[in-house]
């Protein structure tokens, strides 16, 4: 049992429903997990299986249905006042679209500067200026970049801009929402790069999602994989790559190209056939049971607990549990 001080993020029966025309979209339904100081934890899933919303719900971006999310012992939805702005601090996102997330009217100085201008981290203009010079160096840019708009960046520097604009104020914890999925697969190697560095030069914490899993391996510590609002396998990388045990992990991963023709030729791939269950009525039991080769009776009356199946490998399936 980990100590309440080697905790960044402690997660505990998270929910995060919407309420739509149809029903009530179960996002997130019941997640469970703990991100240690110093690590990174990858969460993963196909599109629309809830990582973001469960991303975002974990950083206070959204307000959350049910359970609780503690960041070094403090609930994150029940902050106010100087608590909240001081856990804006510690705490800041990568999104997804640069292009979208940075404002298009600013110059780049200006939106690396207006996180320290709200923190009052800097004497005054010269000496933020000088700071972010600092930033656009430590993220691979030039100083010139610090006069540019939005619209005069790749979509390379973008991201770089936008890592630099989480940095800014100086965060212990980092949310990477698919920071690298918008970007030309060139560049995605350099941009994980980048944080694999940045962690280790600033002791950064990440919650880093994605659905490339090739890209996920290569900077998480430990894995946790989503299907549909829940959590149905957490382990470490090495472990979740050299044995992975839910039926839906081993899919994703045999969908991951391997940089090798004759190796590609002779493998197996599991293909998953069914449809897809609705979020907003999803069914009685294990909700991957529509798509399961292993489903048994049982799946379609219990939905399976996240249980330890070995050391750290936590596993949600009946057919993996009962073994």
């Amino acid at each position: 049992m980990l100590e309440q001080s080697e905790l960044a993020l402690e997660v505990s029966h998270l929910k995060k429903y919407f309420r739509m025309k149809g029903g009530t979209l179960k996002a997130v339904d019941d997640v469970s997990f703990s991100i240690r100081r110093g690590e990174t934890l990858g969460l993963v899933g196909e599109s629309g299986c809830g990582k973001t919303t469960c991303g975002r719900t974990c950083v206070g971006l959204y307000d959350k249905t049910g359970g609780q999310v503690l960041y070094r012992g403090k609930d994150v939805h029940q902050l106010r006042g100087k608590a909240r702005k001081a856990f804006t601090k510690q705490v800041q996102t990568i999104f997804q679209d640069p292009y979208a997330s940075l404002d298009p009217r600013l110059r780049v100085e200006e939106i690396i500067a207006e996180g320290m201008r709200n923190h009052h981290i800097g004497a005054g203009p010269k000496e933020r200026r000088e700071l972010v010079y600092a930033l656009l160096e430590q993220v691979g840019l030039r100083r010139e970049h610090a006069s540019r708009y939005i619209h005069e960046c790749s979509g390379g520097q973008r991201q770089r801009i936008g890592i630099a604009r989480a940095l800014a104020v100086d965060p212990e914890f980092v949310m990477c929402d698919e920071p690298i999925s918008a970007l030309d697969v060139s560049i995605q190697a350099q941009i994980v790069n980048l944080l694999i560095r940045l962690q280790k030069e600033r002791g950064l914490t990440y919650l880093f999602i994605a659905h490339d899993l090739s890209m996920v391996k290569h900077i998480s510590d430990r894995v946790a994989v989503m299907y549909l609002g829940t959590l149905v396998e957490l382990t470490s990388s090495s472990e979740l790559y050299a044995h992975p045990a839910h039926p839906y992990t081993r899919a994703l991963l045999s969908a991951i190209p391997i940089p090798n023709p004759r190796v590609e030729e002779q493998r197996r791939r599991t293909v998953l056939e069914g449809e897809v269950p609705s979020p907003i009525d999803p069914p009685p039991g294990c909700r991957f049971r529509s798509r399961c080769p292993y489903a048994s009776e049982r799946c379609a009356q219990e939905m399976p607990p996240l249980q330890e199946v070995s050391p750290g490998h936590l596993v949600a399936c009946h057919a993996v549990s009962g073994r």
